[in-house]
């Protein structure tokens, strides 16, 4: 039977939300990568009798138990002491560790506070786990058949104390490796996507297949345990391709990919530059495009033309038409698009206009009525959306018409067809 591994998070700030336990997310991926299945993630608060509490439930389901946070000088720093009893161990003071936070003090010449010699003291007979990004020394130990790995909280010292430390101590108990392929859809919902692969999802055992919501797509996870890596990718290729197959060109992207990502990667390709003409999500499309290196080389800029007399003005969309149409329409975000082409001589350019909400428009278009348009030489492709319903927040609306408009780009880049409801017109 393999392994069980329980994560046990320390902390009362979790509990009362103030900060987020990214340790947990972390470190899972960390002993995904070393073949070790998480169970069960727990977070307790800086009480000794529920802390103890929670150490006996995890060791009774678990034989591998690894604690983060509470190592500190402070009082509500329990976690070595409440563990150390539960297994039976005395904590005694490690002069060396003592020696080393004396050194980080001096380094960063503060005076050491004496309260910080509380985190030398470790469990009897543990392997130390040496803290070189800050001062409390973690700590691992087998005891009653159970390993025990302590970890301090903050994730800039918790992450590189495991790789360092923890990784090659628990690395004699890995069985094999788990390596996971994250496949991402745009322009279909979960439930639709679940609905097509169905089949495939319950026929499977190893690798897995899984989809996850995302705000506003999809992510599918093909997850495999193998001997080796290889042997664990090579399990994973065939389920990935027959997911291609089903999904066709609403799967844009795999791990790491993003929907801004694939277009700048595709604009760099063909040598393209791409602006944008933004009202209701006011430069959100511009900012994705801009947070990736080497953007400048294929944006030009955008234009966020919040009101009528920046769409004007700077893009020259016509007054006959804003007041003909209203500014929420095809007919104005097609002239944004054209405009924007113009305005910042780029070869394609997206707009996007709509109601963000919380309340109906002047006119009484209902939240989430956006319309998106991609303009490039001779065509306007313009597309209208439907971003209402129960769901309808503002931040919510201004994610999906920006993750819209970058999908119509990306089918244009990509030579795909674009989404049903897409109308292509000529442009001069």
């Amino acid at each position: 039977m393999g392994h069980c591994v329980e994560l046990l998070a320390v902390g009362t700030e979790l509990l009362l939300g103030s900060i987020v336990n990214s340790d947990a997310q972390l470190l899972s991926r960390e002993l995904s990568a070393l073949g070790l299945n998480v169970y069960y993630h727990t977070v307790v608060g800086d009480n000794p009798q529920r802390l103890r509490q929670a150490v006996e439930a995890a060791r009774s389901r678990a034989d591998i138990l690894i604690t983060t946070g509470g190592l500190g000088p402070t009082c509500d720093d329990l976690t070595k002491r409440v563990v150390a009893e539960c297994f039976g161990l005395e904590l005694v003071f490690h002069p060396q560790c003592a020696q080393a936070i004396r050194d980080y003090f001096a380094q960063s010449g503060r005076e050491m506070p004496e309260n910080n010699l509380q985190q030398a003291y470790l469990p009897q007979g543990c392997t130390v786990l040496e803290n070189r990004w800050g001062t409390a020394p973690g700590c691992a130990f087998e005891a009653e058949g159970c390993h025990v790995v302590m970890l301090p909280g903050p994730p800039r010292e918790c992450l590189p104390m495991f790789r360092a430390c923890a990784a090659p101590w628990l690395s004699r108990l890995s069985e094999g490796v788990i390596r996971s392929r994250t496949l991402r859809v745009f322009g279909l919902g979960e439930s639709q996507v679940e609905q097509l692969l169905r089949e495939q999802m319950n026929s499977l055992a190893n690798p897995t297949l899984a989809p996850y919501a995302k705000e506003g797509e999809v992510e599918l996870r093909i997850t495999a345990k193998a001997d080796t890596e290889g042997a664990a990718l090579a399990c994973i290729a065939p389920v990935e391709e027959q997911v291609a197959q089903v999904l066709g060109s609403y799967l844009y992207g795999k791990d790491g990919d993003s929907l801004e990502g694939v277009v700048l990667s595709r604009l760099l390709e063909r040598g393209l530059t791409l602006g944008t003409a933004e009202s209701c999500t006011g430069g959100l499309i511009a900012k994705r495009i801009t947070d990736l290196p080497g953007a400048s080389r294929a944006f030009c800029g955008g234009v966020v033309s919040y009101t009528n007399q920046v769409k004007g003005a700077v893009l020259g969309v016509s007054r006959d038409l804003l007041e003909a149409y209203g500014a929420v329409s095809a007919p104005v975000a097609k002239a944004m698009a054209e405009g924007a082409r113009r305005a910042l001589g780029c070869d394609l350019a997206l707009s996007v206009t709509g109601v963000a909400g919380p309340d109906r428009d002047e006119r009484g278009n209902p939240v989430g009525l956006v319309y998106v348009a991609l303009a490039g030489a001779g065509f306007v492709q313009v597309r209208q959306l439907h971003l209402g319903g129960c769901a309808a927040r503002r931040d919510r609306v201004r994610t999906l018409a920006a993750n819209h408009a970058l999908d119509l780009a990306r089918r244009y880049l990509c030579n795909l067809p674009p989404e049903e409801g897409t109308k292509q017109e000529e442009a001069p």
